[in-house]
């Protein structure tokens, strides 16, 4: 299943957040929840998590300093999390920090793979940027330099 889509949900008192209905099925078997490089909360299926680890940071060399930094980043920053039975996932207290997240609203945004949970001003932010980008970086990514 493709994660697409831009939902609002809240994070309650307990720090869970419940996932959008549709997606609760792909993530019946668990999830990962880890630090993303930009200031969000990364939901992945356990699945394709795992696939990232092989694809992306085993790729990594352990004998270089930045391999051994991005692995330690991203397995020291992730969490292994199951949904309770009414579709809620309980977010840790380090990666609600890393996401700048509080009890109420967050923004949840599907990202193909995974979904993200974002402070919702954070996401304005950031969405403004992307718009205002877009353009310029298609461009760059298709070859045509800008």
């Amino acid at each position: 299943m493709a994660f697409r889509g831009h939902y609002e949900h809240s994070l309650d008192s307990k720090d869970r957040l419940t996932v959008p209905a549709r997606f609760r099925a792909a993530l019946a078997d668990g999830v990962v929840l880890c630090a993303g490089l930009d200031p969000c909360v990364e939901v992945y299926p356990t699945a394709e998590y795992t696939r990232f680890e092989q694809t992306v940071l085993s790729e990594l060399n352990p004998l270089n300093r930045h391999g051994r930094m991005m692995r330690r980043r991203f397995h020291g920053r992730s969490h292994d999390e199951t949904l309770d039975s009414a579709g809620r996932v309980r977010i840790p207290r380090h990666l609600i920090g890393h996401g700048d997240l509080a009890e109420g609203p967050c923004v949840v945004i599907g990202v193909a793979d995974h979904l993200e949970i974002w402070n919702p001003g954070a996401w304005a932010a950031h969405e403004a940027e992307i718009d205002e980008t877009a353009a310029e970086i298609a461009d760059q990514l298709a070859g045509g330099g800008g």
